[in-house]
This record gives structure tokens, sequence and C-alpha cells, in this order.
């Protein structure tokens, strides 16, 4: 038996208890994260999430789920850069 291709698309939501608790689905990949600024990425762009004393409790690429907590003060998408943009068209964008 073969297994089907998965589909790559995941569900996108976020979940903001209190603005202590965060939980994002349908995230790929985090790129960069310390105590101020989360950067995750999803099929629908780029997640920014800014506050203070921010962990990740929770990080499952498989499901696509991502758990937050900490002063949470913002969250921001950014549309998804082109992958083949040159170094120069990234810089000065």
């Amino acid at each position: 038996m073969t297994e089907e291709k998965k589909n790559t698309f995941l569900p996108n939501n976020c979940i903001l208890e209190d603005r202590r608790t965060l939980s994002v689905s349908g995230v790929n990949d985090v790129g960069s994260f310390d105590e101020q600024t989360i950067i995750a990425s999803t099929d629908l762009g780029e997640l920014t999430i800014r506050g203070e004393k921010l962990h990740i409790t929770k990080l499952s690429l498989e499901i696509g789920e991502l758990q937050v907590e900490g002063n949470i003060a913002a969250l921001s998408y950014t549309d998804v850069a082109p992958k083949n943009s040159s170094f120069f068209a990234r810089v000065f964008r």
C-alpha cells in the first residue's frame, strides 16, 4: 500500500489568551527567537510575535503547532518573500 502525499498547506490559527499565552497552528519553521521577538514562518506569511519575557513552550513542526508564553504585545504578518530573490533584493527592500 502506498502512502498518499500530504497536503503541505496547514490551516493557520492564532489563539491569544489574556495576552499571556499564544497558540499558533500552521507553523512551518521558527527562523529566530529571543525574549522580545519570535519570527515564525507560515504558509500565509511570516508571523512576528513581539513582547517581553517570551518563551516557546511547545514547538511541533510535524503538526505545525507553536505555543508561546510571556507578555505578548503584538502579532504581525508580512508576506512571504520569493525564495529566489537575490541578496541585494533582500537588502534593499
